[in-house]
């Protein structure tokens, strides 16, 4: 992404620019790469968290969203967004209230459970209620986070088949780059085992006499090719749209395929070694650890056209930029446009974002930032 001096002006920093061109190409790229493969695409919203894109996805040939929270699907649903995957745990009777609410207003709500204790208590809302809600059972494959025990998902799956309110049509998992239990650079290996995974798993299930149709997996680092294994109905991948050195870290991206730039305004150089911008944690995303395997990065960012610069350390409203060759060059009022290391945490920190599209600028709410619940 090239962005003019007429361009620049536009801007109030610090902000985050898109290049909807670009993110297009991504979308339409990941598309054609999972039709190829003969199975469906349901794009994870949590990247992006704006109807805009949301409905690009599903121009371009998605079969629906994917969410993480309720929040964040109401607000999707506001927009028109019908066929929606909520893939967290649905526990907590707000939560499990509100989703409710929300079935009655699309025309497909998927819901997610882990255990018998989220099943049961889903149902008897449900029972009251007098709805019937469509479920998938999350199985871990090895990320460690929710998700039944491997071993444990037929047993749970026949218990949730039985509860007279839920409808099981699925399982899923979340698995990413891990393979045997351990973080690999290896996406290809990482895939097949995820693939063969949730396969053996889906078998198991059937064999206990349990009816699912639906194998959702993959990632943005991971789902094409775990859509090629043809062992998976779907892949939920997120980060995609508009990449990020993270992906291309992983070799599923190249820099020019980065539709994303922070903007920053240097506001103090005091200093020959480094200079201050004015974004900091509370806009820049920070989740990624430093000089950390496998990646070993340098900063939270890379100053576009400058490799010796990089966003080293931030405060809450300071960036620190730092010179690999110990004299930045950089004066106060200078428009830094930097490459991020991850981009889904740094969009959840904006309330707008500026969109370019068709060399023009325009400022754009991001709608569903923020939602927690």
């Amino acid at each position: 992404m090239k962005l003019t001096k007429e361009q620049l002006a536009e801007l109030e920093t610090p902000c985050i620019v898109i290049d909807v061109a670009q993110a297009q190409a991504n979308i339409c790229s990941m598309q054609q790469a999972i039709n190829a493969a003969g199975c469906t695409l349901r794009p994870h919203v949590k990247t992006h968290k704006m109807p805009f894109f949301a409905k690009m996805q599903m121009e371009a040939g998605a079969v629906g969203i994917t969410c993480a929270k309720v929040s964040e699907a109401e607000v999707m649903a506001e927009y028109g967004l019908r066929d929606i995957f909520i893939a967290y745990p649905m526990v907590g009777a707000f939560r499990i209230a509100r989703s409710i609410a929300l079935s009655r207003r699309v025309d497909r709500l998927i819901l997610a459970v882990d255990s018998i204790e989220s099943a049961v208590a889903l149902n008897q809302a449900a029972l009251a209620a007098n709805v019937v809600l469509e479920v998938r059972l999350e199985i871990d494959t090895g990320a460690g986070r929710t998700g039944v025990l491997w071993e444990k998902a037929p047993e749970v799956a026949v218990q949730i088949s039985r509860m007279q309110n839920l409808n099981l049509t699925g399982i899923y998992t979340f698995k990413s780059m891990v393979y045997k239990g351990k973080t690999t650079e290896d996406n290809a290996l990482a895939a097949q085992e995820e693939g063969e995974l949730m396969a053996k798993a889906a078998k198991r299930i059937h064999e206990k006499g349990v009816s699912i149709t639906e194998i959702s997996a993959g990632s943005s680092p991971t789902g094409i090719r775990v859509a090629q294994t043809r062992l998976v109905t779907e892949v939920r991948p997120g980060t995609y749209i508009f990449k990020d050195q993270l992906l291309c870290g992983e070799h599923v991206a190249v820099p020019q395929e980065i539709a994303v730039r922070y903007v920053a305004t240097v506001v103090s150089a005091q200093h020959e070694s480094y200079a201050v911008i004015d974004g900091g944690s509370k806009a820049f995303a920070t989740d990624i650890p430093l000089k950390a395997p496998p990646f070993f990065f340098e900063g939270y960012a890379q100053v576009e056209g400058r490799p010796d610069l990089c966003l080293m350390r931030m405060n809450e409203e300071h960036g620190i930029v730092v010179s690999k060759c110990g004299h930045t060059g950089l004066r106060v009022g200078d428009i830094l446009t930097l490459i991020p290391i991850h981009v889904c945490t740094a969009i959840n920190l904006q309330n707008t974002v500026y969109l370019l599209e068709d060399e023009k600028i325009t400022r754009s709410c991001v709608n569903a930032r923020g939602m927690t619940v």
